[in-house]
């Protein structure tokens, strides 16, 4: 870092081009060898006073139209209705160890449990659940929400 000579001559026609109401970019190029940062320093260091922004002429505003709430489709969601646990065709359910790929692998019950089992019905394809536990598992949005919002309330 170089330190700016900055002698009596310099600092007094600093002080000139910064009463005139030049920036420091242009005081810094008619001064030459030195920054925009050293004259904003130097300013600083001499206590100069800084200068107010001029003030924007205040403009008429027009009033604010009043916000419209947005209309979201009302498409009704699909009730939600709670299945009893899926069993398979031999009345058995898939346990952690006879689980397979080609089993839904939607959990029942409480893992801490001795019950605790899979579905194990046949998969839908590309899903490691059955039909009836991948429409559980991948609600549109809107019915999450909805079933959100209204738990816990009653309806007449």
């Amino acid at each position: 870092m170089t330190q700016a000579n900055w002698s009596e001559d310099r600092v007094e026609q600093l002080k000139t081009l910064w009463t005139e109401g030049l920036s420091a970019s242009q005081i810094a190029r008619a001064l030459g060898g030195v920054t925009r940062n050293a004259v904003i320093g130097k300013v600083h260091r001499l206590g100069l006073a800084g200068r107010a922004s001029p003030s924007r002429s205040e403009r008429p505003r027009l009033p604010m139209a009043p916000k419209v709430p947005s209309v979201r489709s009302q498409v009704p969601a699909a009730p939600v209705v709670e299945e009893d646990p899926l069993t398979m065709e031999d009345g058995s359910h898939a346990t952690v160890l006879t689980i397979s790929d080609r089993m839904c692998r939607w959990p029942i019950g409480d893992p801490a449990a001795s019950e605790f089992h899979f579905c194990g019905h046949s998969p839908k394809s590309g899903s490691p659940y059955c039909e009836a536990h991948a429409r559980k598992a991948y609600q549109p949005q809107q019915a999450r929400r909805d079933v959100k919002d209204n738990k816990g309330r009653m309806t007449g």
